[in-house]
């Protein structure tokens, strides 16, 4: 499954930005995705993973500011970013277990986009 991220930009503390992950098939057999964050510093850290909208969490340094959906009719995964900080500047990856019937493939990767958060 391929994955394409889009959404970022430049956006002003207390701003709002959503994300989108494009799959290039169906993820309705797709158990989890995820979104992660790579700092300026290298870093790369889990955001928040989700499987259904009943089952979605969120790193601590996101919850109640971000929101992560999918929509499996549309082959996309959504993060909503509200009151973004500084600290939430960097590139942004989605990424996804292998779908049913390929679990023995790695998970996939998209490319990344770039959010900055500055004034």
């Amino acid at each position: 499954v391929q994955l394409v991220e889009s959404g970022g930009g430049w956006v002003q503390p207390g701003g709002s930005l959503r994300l989108t992950c494009s799959a290039s098939e169906s993820i309705l057999g797709i158990e989890e995705m995820r979104w992660h964050r790579e700092t300026p510093g290298g870093q790369r850290k889990l955001v928040g993973r989700i499987r259904t909208e009943d089952f979605v969490v969120y790193a601590d340094a996101v919850k109640g500011r971000f929101t992560i959906s999918r929509d499996n009719a549309k082959n996309q995964m959504y993060l909503k970013m509200n009151a973004l900080k500084v600290e939430d500047t960097g590139v942004y990856y989605c990424n996804a277990d292998p779908p049913i019937g390929k679990l023995a493939d790695p998970d996939s990767w998209g490319q990344g986009t770039q959010v900055t958060v500055s004034s």
